[in-house]
C-alpha cells in the first residue's frame, strides 16, 4: 500500500529553515509573503492488504523514527 506521512512543525515551534526561505523570497521582490513554514513529507509503499493495520503500523514508525514528537506533529494517509 502507498503511504505519506505529513510532517508538521508545531506552531509555537520556531522554523529557522522557513524564516531564511521567506527572507530570500522578499530579497528576490516577492514583497507579498508574510511567512513561510518549511514542512516534509515522506512516502512509503508498505506490504498489507489491511488499511488499519497498515496505518498503525506506520503510526508506529513515525512515534519510533519518523517525526520528533517533541517538535512536530504527523498525520498518516493510506491510499487504497
Amino acid at each position: 500500500m502507498k503511504v505519506t506521512v505529513n510532517i508538521v512543525r508545531r506552531p509555537d515551534v520556531a522554523d529557522p529553515q522557513g524564516a531564511t526561505v521567506a527572507r530570500a523570497l522578499h530579497d528576490l521582490g516577492h514583497a507579498s509573503v508574510r511567512s513561510v513554514r518549511v514542512d516534509r513529507a515522506i512516502h512509503l509503499e508498505v506490504d498489507g492488504d489491511d488499511p488499519e493495520a497498515v496505518r498503525a503500523e506506520v503510526v508506529r514508525m513515525c512515534e519510533e523514527l519518523l517525526a520528533n514528537p517533541v517538535l512536530e506533529d504527523f498525520e498518516v494517509v493510506v491510499e487504497e
